[in-house]
């Protein structure tokens, strides 16, 4: 079961790639099933667009395509669809090869959202107390002449 914050990361994967499974009139057939089954096993994340000549819409052609493979509903959207399923082949290729490893999810403690609006904050509460002990000084700066302007009237 993917998570909302896995769901989302692979959300924002499948903007990037393209169209590869297509679902007509026919349905979900075995040669579709085949097909998904092949290139979740060859990319893990899969683009699919069911036709307008089929009869079913876009979130049954989802559900019924990863009742059969065993994998997950990412989004579905108009008439385009997106699944996932971890693939441990793929994974083995990427460790061989040297690439990144599976990345993890963010979790909540790192937000940059949060993180910048912090700064900000802090950013703008520096700048007060400046602008305070700079009008501070000034007052006792003030006050510390009118004082000797008053010594200065008394002794005269």
């Amino acid at each position: 079961m993917l998570t909302s914050k896995e769901r989302a990361e692979l959300r924002s994967q499948a903007t990037t790639i393209d169209t590869t499974l297509m679902v007509g009139k026919g349905g979900v057939t075995d040669a579709v099933i085949a097909e998904a089954e092949n290139q979740l096993n060859a990319r893990e994340l899969v683009k699919g667009k069911v036709l307008e000549g089929a009869m079913m819409t876009p979130r049954d052609v989802c559900d019924e395509i990863c009742q059969y493979t065993g994998a997950e509903g990412v989004a579905v959207i108009g008439t385009k669809f997106v699944i996932y399923r971890f693939s441990q082949q793929l994974q083995d290729q990427r460790n061989q090869s040297g690439r990144a490893k599976r990345k993890e999810t963010p979790s909540g403690k790192k937000n940059p959202v949060r993180k910048g609006a912090q700064a900000r904050r802090q950013a703008g509460r520096k700048v007060r107390e400046q602008r305070n002990e700079y009008f501070r000084q000034m007052a006792i700066d003030k006050a510390i002449e009118r004082d000797r302007e008053r010594q200065l009237k008394n002794q005269d």
